[in-house]
């Protein structure tokens, strides 16, 4: 038994401090969806998460550049090929203007395909005077409030599996398809990009890459390969924990555990105690993991979950996810770059300037302001800069779709914009041309 998984098992989690999940009232029920689900076929594969790996090690080493982005919460709904296409579109966009002005290689992961599970707060929630279990995503229960939506139902994990692979059977489907060919980017335009801010300055870059290519084509006298198709990884929270163990599984030919349901997982900070259940589940497993890390971590809690995580301190295994705030970065970013440092430890730091910039209207919205969450990017780039550290990443809530969701961006979107097409189930996402418009703000300050 190598260093990763010492005195760990498949379901020692179950000796840990179990928390966010939720309470089943049949476990005769749950226990055979659970086992049902750990007969179901793999998401992904052992080779695809060695590779992922390898290019976040790239990452850390600051040669290429990580984009992780999608939806707060999936719904089962969600699970419809225009939403998905469009998503897809809007990472693609995304990545070419981060490429273009980076000059180095992308590494996207879709927050999908499996985020169907959120934390919340409490374990319950009221309204005029009735108290039922909270939403804990579709992957628990129902969003209505009522009785029979709200209880916990484990035939849910099963349709869980479903959707998202459905999901990433039409992305790869896409992909292979030539969707994400380079040579053809109109193929990514949304119908409504011609009214983002930005449209004029990325049809100009497309056409400037366009060019290029036929230039490089001409001059070696053959069309050139791989511009066709790209690498893209699937993403999500790590959170329900029979799930996530059904999901984790030996594979032939390979050494150790790998979680098969995603390519990605992560841990937030509502369960990245270090006595945590979660932390457990996934000190086992061979993937690429994510930690999100904000203004309460500590040194030795930090210290403590890349010992238990990453022991032999492996490039790539660790992405460390900070969210502050756009007024708590400049006080707390540079105390974990620094002790990292110190401790002489690697990982992948990646910025996440959604969570730390959420609050709510007068008219009872939550929202985020768009330049508080293009500040807190741009702070992070600046002060990893100053810290001779890399900024090698940004994780964002994001939609392919027309909502009003986040204030401010090209169209100055005010207060009473939200009303007009607020669709979130959960948190508040950017949408398609702030999205674009955060890609652009990145390659302007790295270029400055």
């Amino acid at each position: 038994m190598n260093m990763l998984n010492k005195n760990w098992s498949l379901d020692s989690w179950k000796t840990k401090v179990i928390r966010q999940q939720a309470n089943y009232p049949n476990q005769v029920s749950l226990d055979k969806a659970v086992g049902k689900l750990s007969q179901m076929p793999p998401l992904v594969t052992s080779w695809e998460i060695f590779k992922l790996k390898q290019k976040l090690a790239e990452v850390q080493q600051g040669k290429r550049f990580l984009l992780q982005g999608g939806d707060c919460a999936e719904s089962f709904a969600d699970c419809n090929s225009s939403l998905i296409s469009n998503r897809l579109k809007v990472l693609l966009q995304m990545s070419l203007v981060l490429i273009h002005g980076l000059k180095m290689p992308v590494v996207r992961i879709g927050r999908f395909a499996g985020q169907y599970a959120k934390p919340r707060s409490a374990d319950l929630e009221t309204k005029d005077g009735e108290s039922l279990p909270s939403y804990r995503g579709d992957l628990v229960n129902k969003i209505a409030f009522d009785e029979k939506s709200r209880v916990p139902d484990p035939a849910r994990l099963l349709i869980g599996h479903a959707s998202s692979a459905m999901t990433l059977n039409f992305v790869r489907a896409l992909i292979d398809g030539g969707f994400a060919d380079i040579r053809h980017p109109e193929y990514w335009n949304l119908a409504w990009l011609e009214h983002s801010g930005d449209s004029t300055e990325y049809q100009e870059m497309m056409k400037k890459i366009s060019e290029s290519i036929e230039f490089a084509e001409i001059l070696a006298g053959r069309r050139l390969g791989n511009l066709s198709r790209v690498d893209f990884y699937s993403s999500h929270e790590a959170l329900h924990l029979h799930y996530e163990q059904a999901l984790t599984r030996e594979v032939p030919r390979q050494k150790g555990f790998f979680n098969l349901g995603t390519h990605f997982p992560w841990i937030g900070l509502r369960t990245n105690q270090l006595d945590s259940a979660h932390v457990e589940l996934l000190r086992g497993v061979n993937n690429p993991i994510g930690i999100k890390v904000g203004k309460e971590t500590t040194k030795d809690h930090l210290i403590g979950l890349i010992e238990a995580l990453n022991p032999s301190n492996e490039d790539g295994k660790i992405t460390l996810i900070h969210r502050f705030g756009a007024n708590n970065i400049e006080e707390n970013l540079p105390r974990l770059i620094n002790l990292l440092k110190e401790e002489g430890y690697g990982a992948v730091w990646c910025c996440d300037p959604m969570h730390g910039n959420t609050e709510s209207t007068s008219n009872g919205y939550k929202t985020r302001k768009f330049n508080n969450v293009k500040r807190e990017v741009e702070l992070a780039m600046q002060i990893h800069k100053s810290e001779n550290s890399y900024l090698g990443g940004v994780h964002l809530e994001l939609t392919g779709e027309n909502v009003t969701e986040c204030l401010g961006g090209a169209r100055e979107l005010n207060e009473k914009d939200l009303e007009r097409a607020y669709k979130t189930q959960v948190d508040p996402r950017l949408n398609y041309e702030q999205s674009l418009e955060m890609a652009m703000a990145i390659v302007q300050k790295y270029n400055d």
